[in-house]
């Protein structure tokens, strides 16, 4: 099994599981993952399929149910790393499309959870999925799906135009921004499978019926940007927020940060939200 662990120096007091976003890699995480390391916490993260140096085909889950995929290599990290270490608590945090993946693990293996922390997600309906999933199978399997890409991402950027980069999105720090830009492992465009895969896994998430599975005992966190489209400048993460609140969840914490874009672990504020993180986390284990 192949993750990467950051071990704080003395006993660890949790474990956090980190899932990465679409089109990036876990190496990005190392400075939040430090952080953690410093305040007491084991950090485990993995690179999805078709990410990261090791990827056989960048933007490509799978033959076949790639998100499946997907959420089975998320779980096997889990039990690898709980099997060294049985007793601590197990908090998981999903970004991005990691964020929409630790929601439907919340699904699947919420139980064996002890906290899920969701950052830069969103609400997306069903009939907007469906048309996406309709465009991606009608793209190359296993080729860059340059239309489906266009339609999902062109509107990230018009919020903040005249924009210096296509990423300006991403978050206000420019030094942030030109590494993504210039990393090779990143900004790529999935193919037509991974789109096609991507958006099943949203469409699910969209049934009530399943939703209610959710441990209603679970803490959750929420912290985006209340600028970030991928969470339609907050209103999508208030209105997931709800929507769990309204299921019963009955420990369900939200930040929103002003001015804050897609990625808070990379804004100029970084290190009040690991400060808040941490607190978060904090206030959990104790």
């Amino acid at each position: 099994m192949d993750f990467r662990i950051w071990k704080p120096e003395e006993k660890p007091r949790a474990i956090v599981q980190l899932l990465h976003g679409m089109a990036e890699h876990i190496a990005r995480y190392d400075r939040v993952a430090m952080a953690l390391c410093q305040a007491g916490y084991l950090v485990v993260g993995h690179d999805h399929p078709g990410h990261g140096p090791r990827a056989e085909k960048l933007g490509y889950f799978a033959r076949e149910k790639g998100w499946d995929a997907l959420l089975e290599k998320a779980h096997q990290v889990s039990l690898a790393i709980k099997k060294e270490y049985p007793a601590l608590p197990f908090i998981l945090l999903g970004h991005s499309m990691g964020s929409f993946a630790a929601r439907e693990y919340a699904l699947r293996w919420g139980k064996e959870l002890d906290g899920l922390i969701l950052s830069g997600t969103g609400w997306y309906n069903k009939p907007l999925c469906i048309a996406g999933r309709l465009l991606a199978r009608l793209s190359p399997k296993e080729k860059e799906a340059g239309l489906v890409n266009q339609v999902a991402f062109a509107g990230n950027n018009k919020p903040f135009e005249p924009a210096r980069t296509p990423f300006d999105w991403l978050s206000r720090d420019e030094k942030e921004v030109d590494k993504y830009v210039a990393d090779p492992l990143c900004g790529f465009v999935f193919t037509g499978s991974a789109f096609a895969d991507f958006f099943s896994g949203l469409i699910a998430l969209t049934d009530a019926k399943r939703l209610d599975k959710m441990p209603k005992d679970l803490p959750v966190y929420f912290l985006s940007g209340d600028c970030d489209p991928v969470g339609q400048m907050g209103a999508g993460v208030k209105k997931v927020a709800a929507q769990f609140r309204e299921l019963g969840m009955q420990k369900v914490e939200m930040k929103l940060y002003s001015q804050g874009r897609h990625e808070m672990f990379n804004e100029i504020n970084y290190e009040e939200v690991y400060a808040d993180l941490i607190t978060w986390l904090n206030k959990q284990i104790n």
